[in-house]
């Protein structure tokens, strides 16, 4: 086997201007339409959970003077990080939805394209 051979053609392949086919375009439009939901989720999915875990350091005396208020307002934190936990799903999937939507009719032209039809 000649390892320069190979050696030289992944470097060459490597060096080669890059032409994007459609199944290329196809992932990326498919991740365009998917990459709002990804983020907002990761976004309020770790800003709830942070208010969530505030509020149970609160409301255990961890942080505050530990007065009944404080157990309060820990508890009322603690609940406002569950809502936006349990919302946070069914934003997804009406955002990644919508996105299907905006993008649904390239990516359907694009897929025709590539199988033929």
């Amino acid at each position: 086997m000649n390892t320069d051979k190979i050696y030289a053609e992944q470097l060459a392949n490597e060096y080669a201007p890059n032409d994007d086919s459609k199944v290329v375009a196809l992932r990326k439009l498919d991740a365009k339409a998917k990459r709002p939901a990804n983020i907002f989720t990761c976004t309020l999915g770790v800003i709830s959970a942070l208010v969530f875990g505030t509020g149970m350091c609160l409301a255990m005396g961890q942080i505050g003077d530990g007065s009944a208020a404080s157990f309060a307002v820990g508890i009322i934190v603690g609940v406002a990080g569950m809502i936006g936990m349990s919302v946070n799903y069914p934003l997804y999937k009406r955002i990644r939805e919508n996105g299907k939507k905006k993008y649904a009719f390239e990516i359907m032209e694009l897929a025709k394209e590539i199988s033929g039809k």
